[in-house]
């Protein structure tokens, strides 16, 4: 990372604000992506330079103390908190995609900053930052199952909120989401695999040209993701789609989901929630196709929220896992004219699955 280990540190400001923050109520009252774009757009990065041991090991003197103070308060609100900021100069607009966070307006370095008001903070997350012999990991999974949603979670994580006193650090934001997304699930992985096997079952939905078909499969826990973006051109020529793929065994995973990245774990969360609802464990294999809809890259927001609406949706029962799969690749074809017999073919959790079959038939 450049000027590693010194990050920027950044304050998203707007004049008056109005749902620039906020993915659940996107998602909720369906705004489309253009609307999220103008609102994200306005929002200036006002940021400085800080070392990411601040938090813990390496306290800042001055005012990079009190920008780091000014924050960690809002990081923990509960509401938009009232900045007053002096920017370096002008700013430019420029429109930022970072990746697996939501886009934003241009960045430009803070000279003062000061907050215009009481903040009114949440009052859970303000008692996990106060207490310094609580584990990260163990502050997210408690503040998670007590119902803090994941953005706010991500937005106090990245700050160095969490975590035993001296060993806090600020975290990127695009780590602070995964490791959210990872720590959540984790948690909940354990419980899931207390719970009876399912039945076979398939929900199919989206949310802003970003469609997910999961396929639970009566078995134990094991997850398969594949992402492919399908375009209209490419259906009608049935040219090569190139799938990203990233799978789990019981057991878990031991290294980080590299070609599925962030919205594997993403993806995960989504469906663990169902699960623990349902009281059920599954074997889990999930098809996402992104199409030419998703005009632009939103951030990992995008999948939870997409997953979670598919799972919302009326599920169809299957009496076989042979019946399913043929379901799934009829819906492939009928809605993208996408051949998913090779993908079938290569996945694990099907490849598992009929060897599992054959094994209990041979005893």
């Amino acid at each position: 990372h450049y000027g590693y280990p010194n990050v920027n540190v950044g304050i998203l400001n707007v004049e008056e604000y109005k749902d620039h923050d906020d993915p659940l109520k996107w998602s909720r009252e369906g705004f489309e992506i253009p609307k999220i774009v103008d609102l994200r757009s306005s929002l200036i990065n006002a940021r400085y330079s800080l070392s990411v041991k601040s938090p813990g090991m390496a306290p800042p003197s001055g005012f990079s103390s009190r920008f780091l103070d000014i924050t960690k308060e809002i990081s923990i609100s509960q509401k938009p908190a009232d900045v007053e900021l002096s920017l370096v100069k002008k700013p430019t607009f420029k429109l930022n995609f970072g990746g697996r966070a939501a886009p934003h307006g241009p960045n430009v370095s803070v000279k003062t900053a000061k907050l215009g008001g009481n903040t009114k903070v949440n009052w859970r997350l303000e008692k996990a930052a106060s207490d310094t012999e609580l584990k990260a990991a163990e502050a997210v999974t408690s503040l998670f199952r007590k119902g803090v949603d994941e953005h706010a979670l991500t937005r106090a994580f990245s700050m160095g909120n969490f975590g035993l006193g001296r060993r806090r650090v600020l975290v990127p934001t695009r780590w602070s989401i995964t490791a959210v997304d990872d720590t959540a699930g984790k948690a909940m992985i354990t419980e899931v695999k207390r719970f009876q096997e399912g039945d076979c079952v398939a929900y199919f939905g989206g949310h802003l040209g970003n469609y997910y078909l999961i396929i639970l499969f009566d078995d134990v826990w094991q997850y398969e993701l594949y992402e492919q973006f399908v375009p209209q051109e490419r259906r009608k020529a049935s040219s090569q789609i190139v799938a990203e793929h990233d799978y789990e065994s019981y057991t878990g995973r031991k290294d980080y989901a590299h070609e599925t990245a962030g919205g594997y774990y993403a993806t995960r969360l989504g469906i663990l929630e169902k699960l623990h609802e349902m009281k059920r464990q599954a074997s889990v294999l999930v098809i996402r196709i992104i199409t030419e809809e998703y005009l632009a890259p939103l951030g990992v927001w995008v999948v939870r929220e997409a997953v979670r609406k598919a799972l919302a949706t009326r599920p169809l029962r299957f009496g076989d896992r042979k019946l399913m799969l043929e379901y799934a690749k009829k819906m492939m074809q009928q809605l993208f004219a996408y051949d998913i017999d090779a993908l079938l073919h290569k996945s694990e959790v099907v490849k598992n699955l009929t060897s599992q079959q054959k094994l209990k038939k041979f005893l």
